[in-house]
């Protein structure tokens, strides 16, 4: 057995980005996860494109304001997309609105809130009661200007991104490609949800499950469905998956005589990178290529292929998006109860996770840590790393854990 930080790294050097492709800017966040940026965009306007007032008032000349209460004469008004159509000059001042171009020769903005007016029309005098030199005008590119590195590749797009793609006036992006991950699900004892159901059947959790999982890291899922346990249909499924750019089975990767996703894949030929690692839950896990398609083989169990999707499938759906291929980070967090002394795998346990008086997080491990135990895993907030070997752990200690929250 090798160590979950051994086999991240096989997974994450086992794995190569896709190619890349030109999307509409409206389409970069089409999937939960968010498109990959592979290019480094630059602005194509400045931000603002013109100097603009940052609040409803006066443009005027801060000169023609040596003292206070000064009087100006008001010669027309700035709008958005309606600017005034002239220049300010000694003792003029411009009605201007929020977001307005500001007119040449005026310097700042006067809120309205500072002003006394003389009427409302054309040529009416304004009292300046306050004023501070400059203040209230946005200039022209204070963002960012025209030509202006704006995102540094690669990057998951979120909102904010493409807020600032939108007004850099980038309609279009170049992306890495999704992944298309199938999904199998193996076993005699395996149906979907709603099909008819043998007394020694039982429902998949984990087909539906993963696809999500893939869904949300970013990915397409191909539910390639249920195979039972037979060499000939699995080898036609792996070959049937080579369409695809990554394959994620469940079950079937253990050793007893009934688990022959190895055998049959390795006939369609899988080259095996690893098999079984030194953690639980889910020890019996694989990763190999079908070719160029990277194949990871999980537990049955879903929560261990749950929680070993998210220490390595997450890192091969990354990979093939074009990013590092990161592990989950821990945290620290203070024990909610005593712990026993871990043995010789890597735990990972389940636990519910509240607030410290300071503010902290307290993780708290959950009673039933078999790993069949979904709604477990599903009621949980963390997992409490526990080291190979680590000692018993006292109540109020510090301890390692992966909130879950957005990842799983």
């Amino acid at each position: 057995m090798i160590s979950v930080e051994e086999a991240q790294g096989l997974v994450r050097n086992g794995v190569q980005p896709l190619g890349t492709e030109t999307i509409a800017l409206a389409n970069s966040l089409a999937n939960p996860g968010g498109r990959v940026l592979a290019e480094t965009p630059k602005a194509r306007i400045s931000h603002p494109s013109q100097t603009v007032s940052a609040m409803d008032g006066y443009a005027v000349r801060a000169a023609d304001v040596p003292t206070v209460p000064s009087t100006l004469t008001v010669i027309g008004e700035s709008a958005a997309g309606h600017p005034f159509d002239g220049e300010v000059s000694e003792g003029q001042a411009v009605l201007i609105f929020t977001g307005a171009q500001v007119p040449p020769g005026a310097d700042t903005v006067v809120i309205q809130e500072d002003v006394d007016r003389d009427g409302a029309e054309k040529n009416d005098t304004i009292s300046v009661r306050e004023i501070e030199a400059g203040r209230h005008i946005r200039a022209k590119g204070q963002d960012f200007n025209e030509g202006d590195q704006l995102l540094i590749p690669p990057l998951r797009l979120t909102a904010r991104h493409i807020g600032l793609l939108a007004a850099a006036d980038r309609p279009w992006l170049q992306v890495h490609r999704q992944p298309r991950v199938a999904i199998l699900s193996t076993g005699d004892e395996i149906v979907l949800p709603g099909e008819p159901r043998g007394p020694a059947q039982i429902v998949s959790a984990n087909g539906p499950a993963l696809s999500a999982f893939v869904t949300q890291r970013g990915g397409i899922p191909v539910h390639l469905g249920v195979v039972k346990d037979d060499q000939d249909a699995l080898t036609a499924m792996a070959e049937a998956a080579k369409d695809c750019n990554m394959l994620i089975t469940s079950g079937g990767v253990s050793v007893g005589d009934r688990d022959l996703v190895r055998k049959a894949f390795e006939s369609a030929g899988l080259e095996v990178g690893f098999h079984k690692i030194a953690m639980r839950p889910g020890k019996p896990l694989m990763f190999g290529h079908l070719g160029d398609i990277p194949v990871l083989g999980l537990p049955g169990n879903p929560v261990s292929a749950l929680v070993c999707a998210l220490l390595f499938a997450s890192i091969a759906i990354d990979r093939l998006q074009g990013l590092h291929g990161d592990a989950p980070k821990p945290v620290p967090a203070t024990l909610g109860a005593d712990l026993a002394e871990n043995g010789k795998r890597q735990d990972y346990m389940r636990a519910v996770l509240s607030r410290n008086d300071d503010g902290g997080w307290c993780a708290t491990p959950i009673f039933m840590q078999d790993s069949s135990m979904i709604g477990a895993l599903a009621q949980s907030a963390a997992l409490i790393v526990r080291p190979m070997g680590a000692p018993a752990a006292k109540t109020g200690e510090t301890v390692p854990v992966i909130p879950l929250d957005g990842l799983l």
